[in-house]
């Protein structure tokens, strides 16, 4: 039976993948920088094509060539595995504190990260007696800008980075809440660094506010954001402490040491 000409465009490339992966294996299994034959002869590829693979691997930092006509793993990997440690020991952190605190409040608690432009929702403690819908599940996103976790990522980066990201995104608003100018949201993340807090007044979805606090890890950087949502009309400020009594505790268990400060 004749492919079809999905079929056989997807071919090659699932060929390329499964060579990719091959190569990543050998490289995997050994401490030192294994020379260009060596990888050729585990995994039964030639020469040239072993090569070349590794060539594009090592443009994208999946690979280190250390010496000429050797080859290691490159530190993106590191990287990216660093990142789902992180995200996924987060979660296991903040699990319980955060159904804790969902107890206290009886309103929608969210755990979110940073990816990229967007922050993405990894865990939420919620009942349906809280009286909202819950329109963002876990691993839903939103814009940093137009979200309390967002603002707090934004308010971690240096005035030029903000600047690109504005230029970027465009700023894009939601609602007529929504934070579309730079000079107003540069306000905004000022009040973040200075109090430890970021707000959502109605910016991403009418009807709804948040309050959110970071977390942090052994090293001081800010993985994830514990954020309240709530009717508008039902946020209440002393749920402030609680929020951010139980961010520290989240940041305790990943090794963060410095405390940070509650607002009154």
């Amino acid at each position: 039976m004749r492919k079809t000409d999905n079929q056989a465009a997807a071919t090659p490339t699932i060929q390329v993948i499964e060579r990719m992966f091959a190569l990543i294996d050998v490289l995997a299994s050994r401490e030192d920088a294994v020379s260009l034959k060596e990888i050729s002869e585990k995994t039964g590829l030639h020469p040239s094509t072993t090569h070349r693979i590794l060539n594009d691997l090592a443009t994208g930092r999946f690979v280190d060539r250390p010496e000429a006509g050797s080859y290691r793993l490159g530190m993106r990997l590191l990287e990216l595995g660093n990142l789902v440690k992180a995200r996924l020991n987060v979660r296991d952190a903040a699990l319980a504190p955060m159904r804790e605190l969902h107890k206290q409040i009886q309103q929608p608690v969210n755990l979110s990260v940073r990816q990229g432009d967007e922050i993405v929702y990894v865990e939420r403690a919620y009942s349906e007696r809280s009286g909202m819908q819950v329109v963002r599940a876990i691993g839903g996103r939103a814009p940093l800008h137009l979200t309390s976790t967002g603002k707090l990522f934004l308010a971690a980066d240096d005035p030029q980075r903000v600047r690109a990201y504005a230029t970027r995104t465009g700023l894009a608003g939601h609602t007529k809440n929504s934070i579309t100018q730079l000079p107003l949201l540069e306000r905004e993340l000022a009040k973040a660094r200075q109090y430890g807090i970021a707000r959502d007044n109605e910016e991403l979805e009418l009807g709804v506010r948040c309050m959110a606090a970071g977390i942090y890890d052994d090293q001081a950087r800010l993985v994830a954001g514990l954020s309240i949502s709530a009717p508008a009309d039902r946020l209440d400020e002393n749920w402030l402490a609680k929020l951010q009594t139980t961010a520290n505790e989240i940041s305790g268990a990943l090794g963060h040491k410095a405390a940070v400060r509650l607002v009154a």
